[in-house]
C-alpha cells in the first residue's frame, strides 16, 4: 500500500456540496486496498479546492454502507505506535460494480428543471421571476469568480485543474441560461 497523499490547506470553494459517490470509493479501492484517511486524501487531491465541501464523515459512513452491501471487506491492522486502522478491500461484487460504473455513459440530470419550476410558480403571483433570476445570477457570478481564481491557482496539468475547468464552463453555461430566463420573463411581464 502506498502512503496517503496529504490533505492540503487550500481555501475551499464556497457553495459546493459534494456527496461521496459510492462508485468513486469503490474505484479508488480497485487499484489497491486502502484505509479511510488514505481514501479521503486521494479524493482531496483529485478535487483540489472543491474538497473543502467534502464532509469528513461521509467517507467513513459510505465505507460502512459499502461493507454492509457486501461490496468491500475490512480488516483491522495493528500498528505499534498508533491505534489499529481498518484497511478496506473490494469484493468480487465491488469489482463488478466498478466495471459497470466505468462503462455507464449516462449523464447527471440537468439542474435547471427545479429552478424553472420555481420561476413558473413565482410567476403565478408568488414573487417576481426576474428578481429570482437576478438573485441566482449574482450567486453564480460569485461562484464563477471563486472557481476561476481557484483554477488559476492550480499548477498546470493538475487533475483538480481539469475539474475546475469543468466547473467554470458549467457556471458560464448556467449564466447564459439565466440570461435567457430573464429575457423570457421580462417579455412575459410586458405582455
Amino acid at each position: 500500500m502506498t502512503e496517503p497523499a496529504t490533505l492540503d490547506d487550500r481555501e475551499p470553494l464556497q457553495g459546493y456540496q459534494l456527496g461521496v459517490v459510492r462508485e468513486v470509493l469503490l474505484a479508488l479501492l480497485a487499484g489497491e486496498a486502502s484505509y479511510g484517511y488514505q481514501l479521503r486524501a486521494r479524493l482531496a487531491l483529485a478535487l483540489g479546492p472543491l474538497a473543502g465541501a467534502l464532509n469528513e464523515g461521509q467517507v467513513y459512513v459510505t465505507l460502512s454502507r459499502l461493507e454492509k452491501a457486501g461490496l468491500i471487506t475490512s480488516q483491522r491492522v495493528g500498528q505499534t505506535d498508533r491505534p489499529d486502522r481498518k484497511v478496506y478491500e473490494l469484493t468480487t461484487g465491488g469489482r463488478e460494480r466498478v466495471d459497470a460504473w466505468l462503462h455507464d455513459t449516462s449523464w447527471p440530470k440537468p439542474a435547471p428543471a427545479e429552478f424553472h419550476l420555481k420561476l413558473v410558480a413565482a410567476a403565478a403571483g408568488l414573487a417576481d421571476p426576474v428578481g429570482i433570476v437576478d438573485h441566482q445570477r449574482r450567486e453564480l457570478l460569485i461562484g464563477l469568480a471563486q472557481a476561476q481564481r481557484a483554477a488559476l491557482a492550480e499548477p498546470g496539468g493538475s487533475v483538480a485543474g481539469l475539474l475546475l475547468e469543468g466547473v467554470v464552463l458549467r457556471l458560464q453555461a448556467d449564466l447564459r441560461w439565466l440570461e435567457a430566463c430573464a429575457r423570457y420573463w421580462n417579455e412575459a411581464r410586458a405582455r
